[in-house]
């Protein structure tokens, strides 16, 4: 069993070249924690292209091999390094912790899929049923 661990900020700025300063900040020390964790199995770091104003500004998507290895990880030296060099560069944080679907299982067990009925089978969906549905 794996835990993914899913956080989205806003950032500060107070004009765009400084936002974009402190997105490029928040990614680059956010991904010089690669190899550094242990039980930390994937990281990605997403800034937002959409620019809605709904939206958050960043995402990072890890994927953690135990709960334990997730409450390591808050803990460790090297993303206590992290935080403590973002400072208060955030406005707002949301964070979703929950256990993956194998692979295997989310690729073939097309009555827990998410999605809506025809984009499993690479169809658009109709409606409006193209906007992700809160749950």
């Amino acid at each position: 069993m794996t835990i993914k661990h899913i956080v989205m900020w806003k950032v500060r700025g107070d004009d765009a070249a400084a936002r974009e300063r402190n997105l490029a900040l928040l990614k680059a020390e956010f991904e010089s924690l690669r190899g550094r964790i242990p039980g930390l199995l994937q990281l990605e770091v997403g800034v937002d292209e959409s620019h809605i104003d709904y939206a958050c500004d960043v995402v990072l998507v890890t994927e953690f091999a135990s709960r334990e290895a997730l409450a390591g990880y808050a803990e460790h030296p090297e993303h206590l390094r992290v935080r403590r060099a973002l400072g208060d560069l955030r406005t707002a944080r949301h964070q979703v912790d929950y256990e993956a679907i194998p692979r295997e299982a989310a690729a073939t067990d097309g009555d827990r899929s998410p999605l809506p009925a025809g984009a499993a089978a690479g169809h658009p969906p109709t409606g409006d049923n193209h906007h992700v549905q809160a749950l």
